[in-house]
Order: structure tokens, then sequence, then C-alpha cells
């Protein structure tokens, strides 16, 4: 059994895609027979879209029971893969459920059976602990960056799910790194592996080495970056009190940017994450986190901060950028009282940096913040027919739209931002009022 070319220009067309790439073609030409699949493949390289086409091939419309479950280890990538799910228009339904997000919204959803339900690992064993899950009708599992629920230390958690489901379902088990030994709950005896991590182009990916005196390390991190004119750049750092550290400084000096960990609200972390994207912000401080899977712009620069102990985070963290057969710049920073770790034993070349710079110019655009969203049944039409009509831009001022559950995130040029708001002011969205200002 395959999936029909017709199925396949439906899918293409919700995504906008002109074809599957190569990976996803492999994939989706797998007999439906297939039991377990290893999918090894860069960030960025669509492994989503490959695992959902399968996915909803499996799926019967007919049951009313839940038939699927896509477990991954971070609560933005769950909302991520559920945007995706729902952009395909399949009619089947889904729940979304982590940490931060109404239990009780969702103990409502998963009382109606959906579909498909897609979460972080600990609070859908929380959801089977309490017997809100009906299992016996599950058919597939896809462990979505298996790899990092382990390393986030959700074994126990995925133990307890796995034993809740009776019948071995089939399982797609999906990383950007290799797998070398998989735990015994899985019960995977013949899995069919597909490796595209191969197609790592290293040669694109330039990288560079700065030293510098421990106690001045954040002064030439904010020279470095000021240097990339506001080209889109991530800077990783192990420790989330690093990040907040780093951002002090960026602060102190009015360099704008985001910041981005587990530690912060779920709000907070989804308002950082739109900005960057909608490019309201050109810098990402950031623990690894944002090192794979999170949907953001494509990342000119990347700066290691701290390095890494386990080789395996390094290159996550390279992965974001020189993707996709892009070029891409990764920097290493050094103090004098730090080493190279082992897995760095290539020469990489030194730069030096002038100790004179200047900040660049404030991003193009800003990001505007309604308070109303999906609940509201805001659409983007309304908030662009509401900023035309009523705030006096046009369509070329107007940037990327991001519509949630009960708010709304619109980028508009930042030259306009204040006559906009006040054109804005007491003005109804859809009849409703509600609050309008710059997002924070």
């Amino acid at each position: 059994m395959s999936l029909n070319q017709t199925h396949i220009n439906e899918i293409l067309k919700t995504q906008n895609f002109d074809e599957l790439n190569s990976m996803q073609k492999e994939v989706i030409a797998l007999d439906f027979a297939t039991k377990d699949i290893i999918l090894l493949s860069p960030t960025g390289s669509g492994k989503t879209i490959a695992y959902l086409i399968r996915l909803i091939e499996e799926l019967k419309s007919d049951l009313k029971e839940v038939q699927a479950l896509i477990i991954s280890p971070a609560r933005e990538l769950v909302i991520q893969i559920e945007t995706v799910f729902k952009s395909l228009k399949t009619g089947y339904s889904s729940c979304v459920c982590y940490g931060g997000h109404n239990s009780r919204i969702e103990q409502n959803r998963l009382a109606e059976n959906p579909d498909v339900i897609i979460a972080t690992p600990g609070r859908l064993a929380d959801h089977f602990f309490n017997q809100r899950i009906d299992a016996k009708g599950i058919r597939m599992v896809i462990l979505d960056e298996f790899d990092k629920s382990l390393e986030m230390g959700f074994h126990k958690d995925l133990e307890f799910i796995f034993k809740q489901i009776n019948q071995l379902p089939k399982q797609i088990l999906t990383s950007a790194t290799n797998l070398e030994d998989l735990p015994d709950f899985l019960k995977i005896k013949q899995v069919t592996k597909i490796n595209y991590l191969r197609e790592i182009n290293s040669v694109k990916l330039s990288q560079q080495l700065l030293h510098t005196p421990a106690e001045e390390k954040v002064e030439y991190l904010l020279n470095l970056v000021a240097g990339f004119n506001n080209e889109i750049c991530i800077v990783f750092c192990n420790h989330r009190e690093a990040v907040e550290r780093i951002s002090r400084s960026f602060s102190q000096v009015g360099f704008s940017h985001g910041i981005f960990h587990g530690a912060m609200e779920q709000i907070d972390r989804e308002r950082n994450l739109i900005k960057f994207r909608s490019g309201a912000c050109s810098v990402l401080i950031s623990t690894d986190l944002a090192a794979r899977g999170l949907d953001i712009p494509e990342v000119k620069h990347v700066v290691h901060y701290q390095l890494p102990i386990h080789e395996e985070a390094f290159i996550h963290r390279n992965g974001r950028t020189a993707r996709m057969h892009a070029e891409g710049d990764s920097y290493l920073i050094l103090g004098n009282d730090e080493s190279l770790p082992k897995y760095l034993n290539e020469r990489i070349p030194l730069i030096k940096l002038s100790k004179q710079f200047a900040l660049p110019k404030q991003p193009q655009f800003e990001c505007i913040y309604f308070s109303a969203g999906k609940k509201e049944k805001i659409s983007k039409g309304d908030l662009v027919g509401l900023i035309l009509k009523k705030g006096g831009l046009d369509n070329s001022e107007i940037g990327l739209i991001t519509i949630l559950d009960h708010s709304s995130y619109v980028a508009v040029n930042r030259k306009k931002i204040h006559s906009l708001l006040k054109n804005l002011s007491g003005e109804k969205l859809k009849k409703s009022k509600v609050k309008i200002e710059i997002a924070r």
C-alpha cells in the first residue's frame, strides 16, 4: 500500500510546495506494512511533513477513538506540529497537551476522543496516570526528536506511556543525530532506518574562533554580534543564567534582542519566538532549547558563547545555519581560562575584533500585540483589514502575522508604529474592543 499521487498533490498544495524532497519521498514510499521506522535527517529538512503524511494514511475516519500519539520534548514543538497537522486539512481531530497549557481544556478535548494527541512526555504521562486517555485504539506512535526527550530526562515518562498501550503500535522515531541504543520499552525488533544525515554539507559552514579575556567575554560578544548588522543570529549558552546575564548587558547598551530558555513562562517564550520570526529582533540568546526542531528563520550566524560538553549538541546548534543548501557562519568564543573540548581537534581559524564598534540600526519591523485570537474567531484578514483601513498602512508595511488562541501579533514597519497605534486607539476588532500595543 502506498500514497496515491492525487492525495500527495493535495498535501503539496496546502504547504505551497512544488514537490516533496528526496527524504520525504523515501519515507512515504515505504510499504505501509513496515512496522517501525527510524528517520534521521538534519534540522529543517521536513521530517514533520514526512511522518504526518504516513500518519494520515493510517487513520480511519469511521473510528471515534484515539488512534495515534505524537510525542515531542518541547512545548513549542508540540504547538508547531499541531499547526502543520491542521494545515493539511485532513478533517481528523487533534488535541495538544503540554505543561503551561490549561489542563482543563485538555481534559475536555480528551473526553471527545480526538484522532491524534500531540503532547510532551510529562503532560501525556499525567493524563494517562489519571486515566483520561483510552489507549485501546492507538495504532501509531511518533516520537519526534526522540533522543532529545531522553536527554531531557523523559525516560520514565515515556516508559510509563508505552506500558499503557497494550498492543504494539507502529512507531516512527525521528532525530537529527544518530541513535545508538534504544530503550527496551520500545520493543523494536526489526527497524527500517532512513538516514539523511550524510546530506549535511559542512563545506558551506564557516567556523571561526575568537579568544577573549575572561572578564571581557560579554563585551567581545556585543562587538561580534554588532558587526553582523542585523543579519539573523542565535547566541547559544549552556545555562539559562548565562542567557539572562548576557541579556542584561545587551539591554544596558540598547541592543535589541530576544531570549529563550526553559525556565521562562510559556507566553514569554512564544512572544520572543514570534518577534524573532517576524524580524522584530535579529538576535536570539538561548540555551540548547532552540538548537533544533523549532520553526525559526534561516539563521546566518550561530555563536557559541559557551561550548557544549557533548559534540551532538554542538552539531545541532550549527545545524541552525548553513541549512537547505545555504551558507552560514559559526563562531566559537573562548575565554583565556577555557579550552576547546576534545571533539574539536581541528584547527579553527582565529579572528580578531577592533575595540571600536557601533550598534546596528533597529530592525525594520516591530511587533504589535492584539488581545484576541483564534478563540475569538480572529483571522489574518480581520487584522490586515483593520490595519489598512483604520491604521493608515499599506500592504508593503505589514510583515508576518501570527494568531494564537487568545492573542495575535502583527509585524509592521517600525517607522509607522506610533502613527498606527494612534490611529487604532479606541478601534474595535470584529465589533469587540481589544488591547492593541507594542509587543514587549
